[in-house]
């Protein structure tokens, strides 16, 4: 038997139009038309991240709400594009299948301004300082990093030290 909150349960793809972390939610504009979807920040987080990129593909969840259409889960999120940004001098010789085959190493965030463009985290057993550029943010699929959010990275040895290639959520780091 149907309840009312699993009746109108249904899969929908879609794309990111905006998420503010700070204020805890956003919203996914459906690829076959329709009122636009909100994605709260628990729902984000309980995929295992703290934010996602606007533009991001977005594949969910949807319950009808009396309030409209909202995401129950998140499924996957596919970060858009980054063809037009100019690559980092670190990252340069790195396709993505080499970044892919780097090991994944769980971490916590020290810091990260996005105003200034950049952070830093700490893997985890060590003290040393891994830098975070807001550019890899981006490729990544996330806006934004908050103090002390568990995330997984993949890293470089930089012409300043160790830095970011590519951030992952907290789930695929613990996988």
């Amino acid at each position: 038997m149907e309840t009312q909150e699993t009746a109108y349960l249904r899969r929908v793809q879609g794309q990111v139009k905006w998420f503010d972390p700070t204020k805890g939610f956003g919203f996914v504009i459906a690829e076959l038309g329709g009122p636009d979807i909100l994605l709260h920040a628990n729902v984000l987080r309980n995929f295992g991240q703290g934010s996602v990129v606007d533009g991001s593909r977005i594949d969910l969840m949807v319950q009808d709400t009396q309030r409209g259409l909202q995401a129950v889960e998140v499924i996957s999120i596919t970060p858009p594009h980054a063809d037009s940004a100019l690559p980092l001098r670190d990252m340069s010789d790195f396709t993505p299948e080499d970044i892919a085959k780097r090991p994944i190493e769980p971490a916590r965030v020290k810091w990260f301004d996005k105003a200034k463009g950049f952070g830093f985290a700490n893997v985890f057993g060590s003290s040393d300082d891994v830098f975070i550029h807001i550019e890899v943010l981006r490729r990544s699929g996330l806006s934004d990093l908050q103090s002390g959010e568990a995330i997984g990275l993949r890293l470089v040895d930089g012409e300043r030290g160790r830095m970011a290639i590519d951030i992952v959520g907290w789930e695929a780091a613990a996988k």
